[in-house]
Formats: C-alpha cells, sequence, structure tokens
C-alpha cells in the first residue's frame, strides 16, 4: 500500500506525462518541478497532507484532472490545498497584469499552508529564469516581488529565501549584461497594485 504522497507523486507524475508537458526552459519532464517544490515543502514539514498537494499543485491547471478528481483520489483536505493553488481562469482580465493581480488576491486569501506551497513554487520557479530568459525575468521577478508580499501566512524560512531569490535577481539585472534601471522596476511594480 503506497502512502497519500507516494500516490500523489505516481498520479501528478502520468498526468503531466500524458499531456507531453515540459519544462519550458530545459525540456525536462515537467514533473522536475513538483518534484523541487516538495522537496522545498519538505524542508520545512513532514505534513503528508501539504507534501501531497505539492506534488498536484499544477495538475488542474494544466492537466485534464479536475478538482472532483483530485478530492476522490486524495480526500477533501488535498483538493482544498489544490484549489487554492490553482490559478483561475480570468476571461474577463484585459491583460497580464490584471490577471495577475486577479491570481495574487487568490493566493493571498489562501491558508498557511497553501502560502507555503506556493512560496516553494515560486522559489523552483525563480531560480533559473534570469539564466533562461533575462528579458521577461524582469517583469516576473516583479511581479513575485509583489506576489510574495501578500504571502505572509506562510512558512517564514522559505518566504526569506524566496525574498532573497527574488531581490537578487533584480539586483543581477541591474548590473552589466543588463543595466535595467531600479526606476524600471518600481514603475513595472505600479501596474500591480491591488485596490483596497
Amino acid at each position: 500500500m503506497y502512502s497519500l504522497e507516494e500516490k500523489a507523486r505516481r498520479y501528478a507524475s502520468k498526468a503531466h506525462a500524458d499531456t507531453g508537458q515540459r519544462r519550458k526552459y530545459t525540456d525536462e519532464p515537467y514533473i522536475v518541478h513538483p518534484a523541487a517544490v516538495v522537496e522545498l515543502v519538505r524542508s520545512v514539514t513532514d505534513n503528508e497532507i501539504m507534501l501531497a498537494a505539492a506534488w498536484l499543485h499544477d495538475t488542474v491547471e494544466d492537466t485534464s484532472n479536475t478538482l472532483a478528481d483530485i478530492e476522490s483520489h486524495f480526500g477533501a483536505e488535498v483538493a482544498s490545498l489544490v484549489a487554492m493553488l490553482t490559478d483561475s481562469k480570468q476571461p474577463d482580465a484585459k491583460n497580464r497584469a490584471a490577471r495577475k493581480v486577479a491570481h495574487f488576491r487568490h493566493t493571498a486569501q489562501a491558508s498557511g499552508d497553501a502560502q507555503t506551497i506556493k512560496l516553494a513554487d515560486i522559489i523552483d520557479n525563480t531560480r533559473s529564469i534570469i539564466h533562461y530568459d533575462p528579458h521577461f525575468a524582469r517583469v516576473y521577478l516583479t511581479e513575485k516581488r509583489v506576489q510574495i508580499a501578500l504571502l505572509k501566512d506562510g512558512n517564514e524560512a522559505l518566504w526569506r529565501q524566496a525574498s532573497t531569490i527574488i531581490e537578487s535577481g533584480i539586483e543581477q539585472l541591474t548590473q552589466a549584461p543588463y543595466y535595467v534601471p531600479l526606476a524600471w522596476f518600481t514603475r513595472q511594480q505600479q501596474r500591480y497594485q491591488l485596490p483596497n
């Protein structure tokens, strides 16, 4: 009999493989990302519900699996965490900034456990973005800076790690060979201000 986490690992591996999903810049099998997120979450907790949700955090967003599928296989607690981590479609959003603001609001309302998984997700996605796509990294890092400011209920150690990797990435982009002015990041950040 498999543990809940092992069942989630197998389920997520199959779901992402069945869609042919690969990592954007490295073309690795997509499951390397949930695996990295799980290890970051495991570094701060051994909660099996959280570890299962970390394996599954992108399955509803990126595959044909639904929240009902997740609940039937893994129970309501895991499904609830996955729902909090799933970026809901925003058909009325006029642009990327509007879509991201809606997503930031969604994750800001998530439980501390879900925010902890989201911080691990941000850390893994941010690790190599400057190396692979420095032009997009300017926008991405600004968005993540705004988002983590709203994730104060997540694990403090992961929050600090996420903040450090984002700020060092921004600092790197202000240096050679990129020379992005700090004022650019300030202006960009203002596009994502959440109305009260």
